[in-house]
């Protein structure tokens, strides 16, 4: 992987950059649609491709280790082809997920124990067998394996937690150098910033994330209930400390508006599980504001569902045919909100990219932030 730093905003930390992989280019910034489990909820791959258009998606070591299984991904020849996908694929450890398990899970230095979500069965993880089940599915990033604390978290468990993630960055990294490709293309490592909310904590493992050497660096433990400045704080004390040569992604990110103010902070890469997970529940975002399409006041409005015409769904419905899909639970409704959902977000972060590239983001996102904080 190489990354080529095109462009820093005069106004603030935000970057323009490229990322090639030998699956291609990812612009950034970026944002990621979750593909949790080789799939991006209710959307085939040729809209995937042709109406919202990613350079990348995320699939999820954890999900895919339990359905469809290792075994099946590596018959399959890696879930690129599992998924009929062409482009570049991320694969988050799982970290995030067994800390979500909490009840269901045990933390010790050798890895975690957690119970199935589906059957209840007894699975474990280590930093050596989440490096493998990830050379297995094939992803082009793949992340360290740690652990995410919860918020609040107080100082002393935040330290044991960050100072173990490192020690298990050091396995995930040995481990890495004794497994050869599966499929005929290179991965590249990502490892994770952990420390919770405390400053000095982020300061002391951004530092040793840098220490690593790796191609591209992650910020994990944030988007956990947090207040946003708090999120905000945090991440401007890591992008500070990580190398400027290398993209940063911070995991989990968020609202329209949490996503233009890490921008701002020198993040270039994002994913989340809002666009998709509201649209199913009827929240629209755009650029002037997040939409409740359930609202009765959408009854009898007859106009496109987003005249801005981002996808082909904006103006192919209106805003009374969406919203009576949702009252009668007809799946199409989800799909189409999906849809638009994520058009919008790959078109915030490609808009910002414009933005950067032409010196005026810093203008440009304090009046997006404006116009998106409302309910419309």
């Amino acid at each position: 992987m190489t990354f080529d730093l095109l462009s820093t905003d005069k106004n603030s930390q935000a970057r323009a950059g490229t990322i090639t992989t030998d699956h291609g280019k990812i612009e950034t910034p970026i944002f990621m649609p979750v593909g949790t489990v080789g799939t991006v909820k209710g959307v085939h791959q040729r809209e995937l491709k042709q109406d919202i258009n990613p350079d990348i998606i995320l699939g999820n070591t954890y999900h895919l280790y339990l359905r469809p299984q290792t075994e099946i991904l590596e018959k399959a020849g890696g879930l690129h082809k599992f998924m009929n996908w062409d482009r570049n694929i991320l694969t988050d450890s799982g970290g995030y997920q067994v800390y979500s398990l909490s009840s269901n899970r045990k933390i010790k230095e050798e890895g975690v124990k957690f119970k199935s979500h589906i059957d209840g069965s007894m699975h474990t993880f280590t930093p050596e067998n989440v490096m493998e089940i990830q050379r297995t599915i094939g992803a082009d990033i793949i992340m360290a394996f740690d652990e995410c604390t919860p918020y609040p978290c107080d100082y002393q468990y935040a330290r044991r937690s960050m100072h173990m993630t490192h020690r298990w960055l050091e396995r995930c990294v040995a481990h890495l150098k004794k497994l050869p490709f599966k499929y005929g293309y290179e991965q590249t490592f990502f490892p994770i910033v952990q420390g919770s909310t405390y400053k000095d904590l982020r300061q002391q493992s951004a530092d040793y994330i840098a220490s690593v050497g790796a191609d591209g660096n992650a910020i994990g433990g944030l988007s956990v209930g947090e207040p946003a400045e708090e999120m905000y704080a945090m991440t401007d004390v890591v992008t500070a400390i990580l190398p400027k040569e290398k993209p940063r992604y911070l995991m989990g990110v968020g609202t329209p508006i949490n996503i233009l103010e890490n921008i701002a902070l020198g993040i270039d890469m994002f994913d989340c599980v809002m666009p998709t997970r509201n649209a199913r529940n009827g929240m629209l975002f755009t650029a002037h504001g997040t939409i409740n399409i359930k609202n009765a006041k959408w009854k009898d409005d007859f106009s496109p569902i987003d005249e801005m015409d981002i996808t082909w769904v904006d103006t192919e419905y209106s805003k009374a045919y969406l919203r009576h899909l949702f009252s009668v639970n007809e799946f199409l409704g989800k799909q189409i909100a999906t849809i638009h959902n994520l058009g919008f977000y790959l078109w915030l972060t490609r808009e910002a990219r414009k933005q950067i590239l032409a010196g005026t983001f810093r203008v440009w996102k304090d009046k997006m932030v404006k116009q998106m904080d409302k309910r419309l």
